[in-house]
């Protein structure tokens, strides 16, 4: 028998009605995003050729990728641009951050132009890079689309290395400058390894972006397989209809680009948290 001097249970908190019409609308925004993603990961396990009909599980696909030269040279282009891009970017867009964050006087149009290529849609900045190289009588090729990528990273790099130089003790340079190390020896031990995290995360943000690009790298790419991209060639074959094929390669693109950009969020997570 329960005791009739026990407290009473407490009613149970009704969540507002705003708060349940915001996960609501979150779950449906989520839905909206990854269904399509999932449908397509799906659909390059399915054993038909037609994307309409599911005719069975199978990596049949996946098989037809490792055996396609064409794709092989594109992704091997790929590889190529990203890298060489991403170390490029990150050398540059790292000292440019340290420049600017070292200046004693602010200007807003110095900040307006760096941050420029993230505003200028990527047209624009193809059809301006295509102008200069044809101005420049450069022949197109992996090293145009190399350059290009290098531009519009650079902005990307800069604003993350920044954010991390929010939070960097400079006080510690002029004590390793005071104590007779020179200018590169200190930037090497002190200043590189305090900011490494956050060089790092841009690092990996601008590789993502490099794998992903499609329409600057169709405007500076040279005639011919040999400067063709992954994006490049899922565009040729998607001219022709949506193959399991094709389904097979943008989710293997994908899984990088999710796996990288997902390993530079965390990264540059823990440095905020660890300067907070």
């Amino acid at each position: 028998m329960a005791d009739a001097t026990a407290p009473p249970a407490p009613a149970r908190r009704r969540r507002p009605v705003g708060l349940r019409v915001l996960r609501g609308h979150l779950w449906l925004v989520y839905g909206f995003l990854y269904v399509p993603i999932a449908v397509l990961v799906l659909l390059s396990f399915n054993r038909a050729g037609l994307p309409t009909a599911w005719g069975g599980f199978s990596v049949h696909w996946y098989g037809e990728l490792a055996a396609n030269t064409a794709i092989q040279r594109a992704a091997l282009n790929t590889l190529i641009v990203a890298v060489s891009s991403t170390l490029i970017a990150s050398l540059l867009g790292t000292l440019l951050a340290l420049a600017v964050e070292r200046r004693q006087r602010r200007s807003g149009l110095l900040d307006a132009v760096l941050f420029a290529p993230m505003i200028i849609p990527d047209i624009i900045l193809a059809i301006a890079l295509l102008s200069f190289f044809t101005l420049m009588r450069v022949t197109l090729g992996l090293h145009t689309i190399v350059i290009a990528h290098v531009v519009f990273n650079i902005a990307f790099v800069c604003a993350v290395v920044r954010t991390r130089l929010k939070h960097f003790d400079y006080a510690i340079v002029e004590a390793s400058i005071d104590l007779g190390a020179g200018e590169f020896t200190t930037f090497r031990r002190v200043t590189l390894p305090a900011i490494f995290p956050g060089v790092l995360a841009a690092a990996l943000l601008a590789f993502t972006l490099s794998v992903d690009e499609f329409i600057i790298a169709f405007f500076t790419a040279g005639a011919g397989q040999s400067s063709t991209t992954l994006p490049m060639q899922i565009f040729s074959m998607i001219r022709f209809g949506v193959t399991p094929e094709i389904n097979a390669l943008a989710t293997i693109v994908m899984l990088v680009s999710f796996t990288v950009l997902f390993t530079a969020q965390r990264m540059n997570r823990g440095v905020i948290g660890a300067d907070a």
